[in-house]
């Protein structure tokens, strides 16, 4: 399959002062991150919160320059992009944020948000907009009567139909979809789900999907890279990964997730669910060797040592001394 995107040894790193007049303290969010998305994909990025998933999607969109590494898109690097360059760019990857309300300009109708980027890109002239918006609209479930509507009246789906009908209106190649999903009940999340996948199939669109529900991310991706502290530990496709995961830190994330287990007819269902055990270290005060030593309950010798590299193993990448062997 043709690749869309590929991010090479990108770093993020912020300096941060604990207290006024103290040294700057380095905060890896993203520490030489690599991935490649191929075109009417979905690859997710998991991991706890704070692991720096967030903040990759920002670089990768360009709205943070990053400390060093590339964001290859259709092989040109997106930091190097000139002002029409960059133009273009913005308009084949789009974004969906985790809060619908707060991306949602509150001033704003329904038709002035979704026009807007129809306007800014030429692609549509005026005496046509409204019957584009309301064809847009029509793709995410809503009907043109909601064109002259403000955010706040709508639900939270609602208000994330808007969102999705924005990034749609300019026919991106890539959404990045920014835990979409958080800020909603779970029978609207199945609906916003549903939508998803199906714009996939009737446009071809590739995601970039990020979040920290497995269950979701299971059900809709196709590949799965698992970050923490700032780095991809593990990365298969979805499939295999589920099945078996190969790093510790994949495994007890896999475990802490709620699964609904039938027993039989007359007793319904159970949940079972084993939590991660312990705190992450601080991303301020990182420990030597593999950063999830301190967690993990099959370490051994060279773990506490040496950091270990991503490398293919059994056709997946994994950054693990039980799978790879130090050097």
């Amino acid at each position: 399959m043709m690749e869309l995107l590929r991010v090479d040894s990108l770093k993020k790193h912020f300096g941060v002062r604990k207290a006024f007049r103290t040294p700057e303290t380095l905060l890896k969010a993203v520490d030489g991150v690599d991935f490649s998305l191929s075109k009417d994909s979905v690859l997710a990025i998991v991991g706890e919160s704070g692991c720096g998933k967030s903040t990759l999607a920002r670089l990768v969109l360009r709205l943070l320059p990053p400390t060093s590494g590339k964001v290859l898109f259709k092989g040109e690097d997106v930091f190097a992009l000139g002002r029409e360059g960059l133009k273009g760019f913005r308009k084949s990857v789009q974004i969906i944020f985790q809060d619908p309300f707060a991306s949602l300009n509150p001033r704003r109708t329904v038709y002035e948000t979704i026009s807007e980027p129809l306007t800014i890109h030429n692609l549509v002239k005026r005496p046509g907009l409204r019957d584009a918006v309301a064809g847009i609209l029509d793709t995410v479930g809503m009907g043109p009567d909601v064109m002259g509507r403000y955010p706040h009246e709508f639900s939270g789906g609602q208000r994330q139909r808007i969102c999705i009908a924005r990034a749609l209106a300019v026919s991106p190649e890539m959404i990045i979809a920014d835990e979409p999903l958080s800020a909603l009940d779970v029978s609207i999340q199945a609906q916003i789900i549903n939508l998803l996948l199906d714009l996939k199939k009737k446009t071809g669109i590739s995601f970039l999907f990020i979040s920290h529900d497995l269950r979701v991310v299971h059900y809709l991706s196709d590949e799965v890279a698992v970050m923490y502290l700032g780095k991809i530990v593990e990365h298969a496709r979805s499939e295999e990964l589920f099945e078996k995961p190969f790093h510790p830190y994949t495994e007890m994330l896999l475990a802490s997730a709620p699964v609904i287990k039938r027993e039989d007819a007359g007793k319904g269902r159970t949940v079972h669910a084993a939590p991660l055990k312990g705190e992450a270290p601080s991303p301020f005060n990182l420990p030597s060797g593999c950063p999830f030593h301190p967690r993990c309950p099959r370490r051994f010798e060279p773990c506490d040592k040496i950091v270990p590299l991503l490398r293919e193993n059994s056709g997946r990448l994994v950054s693990c001394h039980l799978w790879n062997s130090p050097e």
